[in-house]
Parts: C-alpha cells; structure tokens; sequence
C-alpha cells in the first residue's frame, strides 16, 4: 500500500484504516471500532438499564408505600420518616468505597448481579416490618448492598467507554431514576388498589414485597449477560479484545482487566485520589446534585398538596418523572456530543433553579405542577453529569479512577443525609423551606460546574496536555496509534 497520506477527509480515513490493518495497529474511528462500541453497547447499556431501574426501584418505592398505607399502618411521624430515609444514606455512604475498591479486584459480572440479588431480598423484607425502628433497620441494611451498585456502574462503563461516549450511555442507564419512578407509581396503584387485603396482606407490604423479589428473579440471570473486563471478556474476538483495549489507552484511560499493566494498590491508589484537588471540587458539587435529588422522595408528597388524592395522586407522579427522562437524555447526549460537561451542569442547574422559585411563587395548581415537572427535569439531569465529570477529570489509573468515583458518589450522597429533613409535612402546601434549600443547592452548582472548567483549563495536568497533543496530531495528520499488541 502506498505511504503517502492522501487528501481529503474520506481518503485519510481510508489510508488509516489500511495502514492499521497492515501493520495491526488501532486506528481512531474505524470501521472495526464502530462495530464493535455498537457490540460493546447491545450488551452492557440494556442490562444495566434493568439494574439500576430494579435497584431505584427497590430504594424509592418507599415514598409510594408510603403514601399508600405505610404511614398509617406503622403510625409513622414526619420526623420518623426522615430517619427511615436518612439511615439508608448513612450505610450508603460508609460503604460506597470499600465496594468500589472491590470492583477493581473481581469479576462485574458477578458482582453486580449478586449485589441485585441481595438488594431485591432486603427490600421484600420491608414487606414484613411492624415498626418504624425495624423498617430503619432493614432500610439501612440495604444501603450497604446498594452501596456498591451506583459507582460502581460509573467505574465499570469508564472501562469501557471513551470519556466522550460515555454521557450518552450514561444517559441511556440513567434514564431507570425516571423509568422507576414513573413506573412505581403507577405499579404502586395498580397493586395497592387491587391487592389490599388478598391474603391478609396490605397492599403496600405486596408493592415491597413483589418489586423486591423481582429484583432477586433479573439478578439470576443478567450475570450471563454482562462482559467483565475489555481484556479478559470471552464474549469478544482477540482483535475486538486489542482493540477494546487500545482505544482506551489512546483515550487517556487506566484500563482494568490488561495482565501487562502494574495496578496500584488500594492505599496508594486512595492516597493518590485524596491528595487531588481536583477530587474534592466534584465531592462538593455531587453533594448540592444529590441534596436536590432528594425531592425524588418527597414527589408523592407535592403530588397530593396540589389537590390530587387518592390512587391518582400515585398516576400524577408519572408525568413527572417522564419530563426528567427526556431532560437525562437530552442534555446528556448534547454533552457528549459538543463534548463539554460544565457548561451543561449549569444550564440543567439553572433550568431547576428558576423552576422551583416559580413553584413557590405562584398559587396556581398546573402551573406549579409543570414547573414541579421542569425542576425535576433539572435536577435529574445534573446529577449524572456532575457524577460523569469524574471520570473524565480523573482517567487514569483505573484504581484511582474507581476510588475518586467511589469518594464523589458517596460523600456527595451524605447530603441525602440532611436532605431528607428539607420537606417535613408541617411546611405544605408551598413547602418554602425544601424548594429554598434545593434552588440554593442548584445555583451554587451551577456556579461551582464554571469554576471548575477555569480550574482545569488553568492547572492542567501533564498527561492532559500529552493526550491532547496525541489526539490532535492523530485526526490530523491520519496517524494511527503506536501502541502494540
């Protein structure tokens, strides 16, 4: 084959591709690598949809039983409620890191389906409680489980996925918070309005009970389905394995599962993710997303102080829910796509923030609810951005990569902690206090998510500018990656 590069921007994608094929090299944007992402997806993005839509909904549904018949059933307080919710965030938080440092060492497949299995039998269990107190200790029981799933999905597609493919992913798996929680509400009417009282049994105790062990069925099976790591997957070719892993490498990322690789070891990979500044700037901003989030709880609540009662006051939930999917992926994808984060934080953060200043402020029923709607939307689609940013901040090592995800996903959920007291019932039916709270919450991320972009662009670090200079040189000049077999 002919050496001289040629012109024009369809024959220099041409001569790469030939080039890599001759000399077995990676070549960014090739044909072979367009097939295997859309392989790579069919497998890993519906399977982990399903999980984390079984595991929001085996944590949320609380709010739905709540409202239909727990809170009477077990003589529940505003005060006790907001210690059943906080003590799961506190379990979550303790245990996020150890599990993800974890992650690093063992299969995912099996992790994480076991990690389903577990959580859906602890949440049946809630079915059985005849106290505040047991409820609280059973909730936090399930923090621990849970405690491994969320970052460790976000360490598991970073080990896959180029930092600029993954928000859309992302966006796709995260899209099960609005998934769950349109569909818990229209399950939780659907059961407690035609199983209350079959068997003896209340029908909140059956929505715990059958979405739990719904989670235990999936979790059986979805173990066969997930790949482990780009290097030792056995549902891969060996040149779909080279490849897997080269176009990572060429990325910047640490990869996991690569034998050649000298992986650094839980200490020091903890001492490198806790002496970067850079850490702690993405905890803080994690901490307002998750402590908006927390509306996510209270929305049944809302619900019913606009004027709806009853079973439509579950059914009223779903449209809700079903704005902030179309916000997940729409700023998601356009994030990826325009391969920018900070800038759509803040409009996300800034779209929930004048929504939840209009909810307060007017006294219309359907205009609060819309705006209820678009504030939600917001938030919803802040919080996988902010947890995405980490990967993209800090790539590499893997290991260092998972415990920074692991530090920013659960010190950022410890504001759930105190979120959970932001909308006691006394304060309806404006609610001053959670939506003053949450918009505040919003409005410095949203300042916070521009800080950040200064910050990188100003202190930089060495392999940022190395990596840059490789990928630029790359798609412009038609080279092909250097690195081997």
């Amino acid at each position: 084959m002919s050496t001289q590069i040629p012109k024009g921007p369809q024959a220099v994608q041409e001569w790469r591709e030939d080039f890599a094929n001759a000399l077995d090299t990676y070549a960014p944007g090739s044909e072979r690598e367009r097939v295997l992402v859309r392989k790579i997806d069919w497998r890993i993005v519906p399977t982990i949809w399903i999980l984390y839509t079984l595991s929001y909904l085996d944590r949320a549904n609380i709010g739905n039983a709540k409202e239909g018949g727990m809170e009477q059933a077990l003589h529940l307080t505003s005060t006790q409620y907001s210690i059943i919710l906080l003590i799961f965030f506190v379990s979550y938080v303790i245990f996020e890191v150890p599990l993800n440092m974890m992650l690093t060492r063992v299969r995912p497949s099996i992790f994480l389906s076991a990690l389903c299995f577990i959580w859906g039998g602890i949440a049946a269990a809630m079915g059985a409680v005849h106290s505040w107190q047991s409820l609280a200790g059973v909730r936090f029981a399930l923090g621990v489980i849970e405690a491994g799933f969320a970052p460790g999905v976000a360490f598991y597609l970073s080990s896959w996925y180029k930092k600029h493919e993954l928000a859309r992913r992302f966006a796709i798996y995260y899209t099960a918070t609005a998934v769950s929680g349109a569909f818990s509400g229209l399950l939780a009417g659907v059961i407690t309005s035609h199983l209350d009282g079959a068997r003896g049994i209340e029908g909140w105790r059956w929505l715990l009970i059958i979405e739990g062990v719904g989670s235990c069925f999936v979790a059986c099976f979805t173990w066969k389905i997930l790949p482990d790591w780009p290097a030792t997957t056995s549902f891969l070719t060996e040149e779909e394995k080279f490849i897997a892993v080269q176009r990572l490498e060429w990325d910047g990322i640490g990869n996991t599962g690569n034998s050649s690789q000298t992986a650094p070891t839980h200490a020091e990979a903890a001492k490198m993710a806790l002496t970067d500044w850079r850490t702690y700037i993405l905890i803080v901003m994690y901490m307002l997303a998750t402590g908006s989030q927390t509306i996510q709880y209270f929305i049944p609540q809302l619900v019913g102080q606009l004027g709806y009662s009853g079973y439509s006051k579950q059914y009223m939930t779903i449209p809700i829910y079903g704005v902030a999917f179309v916000c997940i992926v729409a700023f998601c994808f356009a994030s990826d796509i325009m391969k920018e984060r900070g800038n759509f934080i803040t409009a996300a953060s800034l779209l929930a923030t004048v929504s939840f200043i209009i909810c307060v402020a007017v006294d219309h029923g359907k205009a609060k609810y819309a705006f209820l709607c678009f504030g939600v939307g917001g938030v919803y689609a802040a919080c996988p951005l902010t947890l995405l940013w980490v990967s993209n901040v800090i790539a590499q090592p893997a290991e260092k990569r998972a415990v920074a995800i692991a530090l920013v996903n659960s010190l950022g959920n410890s504001a759930s902690i105190y979120g959970s007291f932001l909308w006691p019932t006394n304060t309806g039916p404006r609610f001053v206090q959670g939506f003053a709270c949450t918009t505040a919450f919003l409005f410095v991320l949203a300042i916070l998510a521009q800080v950040l972009k200064v910050m990188l662009r100003r202190y930089p670090r060495p392999e940022d500018n190395l990596q840059g200079q490789l990928a630029k040189s790359g798609y412009e000049s038609g080279e092909t990656s250097k690195v081997s077999v």
